[in-house]
């Protein structure tokens, strides 16, 4: 066994993963391995992984592509790590970040997921001076549903009893257990996150700094916002049964603030028409957003409204960074 696990999936990063890697073997805890997962990639992804490979703490697991939840599901299966953290292929670690949440994990034996904020950086890796600054302590379900503090990918250190407490093995599978469900391309990380902490005692908890370093990527958005809130309902629906009461209560709040993330998306993308569409059926599902992130709402209102009425022109680029997201991989 080894204290922790730093899983990577990676698909088609040829531009990024020598950098992520790179960053994570420069880490100032010295008791961890690096799985890189070889999610079916066709550019130079499995090379530039194989360059790695003189490190011992470095491997490198190749498989056809599973999606984002299948790869993760084959690191944690090849994992050796009490701990197990996760870094997409295009974001960067800093340094102290594996030492600060094991050290957290090990203070605290009731938390399941340690998670930190996240500075945004552009596509070459410039500090756009945005980040991610959520909820550390006090988290409930309802916090998750509604906000999703872990906030992305690239930011958790999960104890490993917690990720075994929520897998199953579908009637199917014939490899391995599932923790992420493979049936979701997108929203697989909040149907993790809200089914662990529905349903088992593990607490989710944040720690202070700016760990993650999570690039945030241009075009390609506004067409998956349809596919992205498909997701995010069939969540709701798969688990409902885990507890009604709570769904029933919350989901109109968190429907307000999922459309007003999508509208977040469309800006992004620069598709005006849409952010403005998603906005009003945001403020249809509920005014809560307005009323809790009053700040964070206008702006994404104001966004919509200028870039519907200026169109994409010489000012969109400025919408697009105010509300910086992260374009979903492709995947076969």
């Amino acid at each position: 066994m080894t204290k922790a696990t730093i899983i990577v999936p990676a698909y088609n990063v040829e531009a990024t993963l020598a950098e992520t890697v790179t960053a994570l073997i420069a880490q100032t805890f010295d008791d961890f391995e690096i799985i890189i997962i070889d999610d079916g990639s066709q550019d130079r992804t499995p090379q530039i992984a194989g360059r790695f490979l003189v490190d011992p703490r470095v491997h490198v697991v190749r498989q056809p592509n599973r999606g984002l939840a299948g790869a993760r599901n084959s690191g944690i299966a090849a994992a050796r790590g009490t701990y197990i953290g996760f870094c997409d292929a295009d974001d960067i670690w800093e340094p102290g970040k594996l030492a600060a949440h094991v050290a957290h994990l090990e203070a605290n034996p009731h938390v399941g997921i340690s998670f930190s904020g996240s500075r945004l950086i552009d596509e070459a890796g410039r500090d756009t001076g945005m980040a991610q600054r959520p909820r550390l302590t006090g988290i409930t379900p309802a916090h998750v549903f509604k906000r999703n503090p872990i906030g992305n990918g690239s930011t958790p250190v999960i104890r490993r009893a917690a990720l075994e407490a929520i897998a199953w093995r579908p009637r199917h599978e014939t490899l391995h257990d599932w923790v992420f469900d493979e049936t979701f391309s997108q929203s697989e990380d909040i149907e993790c996150w809200l089914r662990l902490i529905l349903s088992t005692d593990w607490e989710i908890e944040g720690i202070p700094g700016l760990l993650t370093c999570y690039r945030v990527n241009s075009g390609g958005l506004s067409s998956a916002t349809d596919r992205q809130y498909a997701a995010w309902t069939r969540m709701i629906e798969k688990l409902t049964p885990l507890s009604p009461a709570f769904f029933a209560q919350e989901t109109p709040v968190a429907r307000a603030y999922q459309l007003r993330y999508l509208a977040r998306r469309a800006i992004s993308d620069r598709a005006g028409n849409r952010a403005a569409m998603l906005i009003r059926r945001s403020f249809s599902a509920s005014l809560r957003p307005l009323i809790e992130e009053p700040v964070k709402t206008c702006v994404t209102l104001g966004a919509a409204i200028a870039l519907r009425v200026l169109g994409n022109g010489p000012l969109s680029p400025l919408f697009s960074l105010m509300v910086g997201l992260k374009s979903p991989a492709p995947r076969v």
